[in-house]
């Protein structure tokens, strides 16, 4: 089987080239890396080369920048694995997630282990992750666990039951859930498997991100978007929701200082003015 990944970045041009050079430490290497951005201001000046590399530029928002980089190598590789530029796969992960496609016919979608994740706090700097992953060591866990959808830091498709599916560009800039919607769909074709021996730490860089007020908004409109879409159930949309406002309404008062509560609060109050309006637009979030 060939196995692409795709890498879609913005304003991490030095995240960038630490996963690159980190990617060199395969033990199956990848038959191409694909990196996806605005332009390339945003690709490190030198770049690891002991695999083949491409680009793909002109498009800027998450959704649409993975799907400018599945538009170019859908129908030539056999696997697709979508990393976060701030996401740090094991060593075997690619050869993990090889075996995964090819030892079970009816998984077509697997998403990793995150052992770290540093979406959900502060942040971790990168010697914290390459230390917890030298601490994990190597596994046997092969357990593997069905799930509604992937995760979108870390996710690998097999790429004959794409199809025509794409990534949903009404869900502009950082994307919020676009993982969820574009894996559940594919459930129709298989199994969706969180499998444990495929390991990584997430980063959770925080520069790139999109303002608190949109990211606040897109908490709200979001999950509502994909609800009448009909990709998520509304048990799913409503407890993701009331979960974020809830965690914005208690922590605005004493707010972690890297995460702005306030402004999410605020895009997560006029979300719902518009919900009440009929109005459900993800893409609003460009005229915040």
């Amino acid at each position: 089987m060939k196995i692409a990944v795709l890498i879609a970045t913005f304003g991490r041009a030095q995240e960038l080239a630490r996963l690159l050079k980190h990617l060199e430490r395969q033990t199956r290497q990848p038959d191409m890396v694909l990196i996806s951005a605005p332009d390339r201001t945003h690709i490190p000046n030198e770049i690891a080369r002991t695999f083949p590399i491409s680009f793909v530029f002109g498009r800027t928002g998450l959704p649409a920048q993975r799907n400018a980089a599945l538009d170019r190598v859908e129908k030539s590789f056999d696997a697709l694995t979508f990393f976060d530029d701030d996401f740090i796969p094991a060593d075997d992960y690619l050869a993990g997630v090889l075996t995964a496609f090819e030892q079970h016919d009816d998984w077509v979608v697997v998403t990793g282990n995150v052992l770290r994740d540093g979406a959900s706090n502060a942040g971790l700097s990168w010697e914290e992750a390459i230390r917890t992953l030298d601490e994990a060591g190597s596994t046997v866990d092969a357990r593997a666990t069905d799930r509604f959808s992937a995760y979108g830091c870390n996710m690998s498709i097999r790429a004959a039951t794409i199809g025509a599916l794409r990534f949903d560009e009404r869900l502009v800039l950082y994307g919020w859930q676009e993982d969820v919607d574009f894996t559940s769909q594919l459930r129709a074709k298989g199994r969706v498997v969180a499998l444990h021996s495929i390991r990584g730490v997430h980063l959770g860089v925080k520069s790139g991100r999109v303002s608190g007020v949109r990211f606040g908004y897109s908490q709200i409109a979001n999950p509502i978007y994909l609800m009448r879409k009909g990709t998520v159930p509304p048990s799913f949309a409503l407890k993701l929701m009331g979960k974020n406002i809830l965690a914005n309404l208690a922590r605005s008062v004493w707010p972690e200082p890297y995460v702005d509560r306030l402004g999410r609060l605020r895009g997560n109050l006029l979300a719902f003015s518009h919900v009440a309006r009929g109005r459900v637009q993800p893409e609003y979030v460009l005229e915040i």
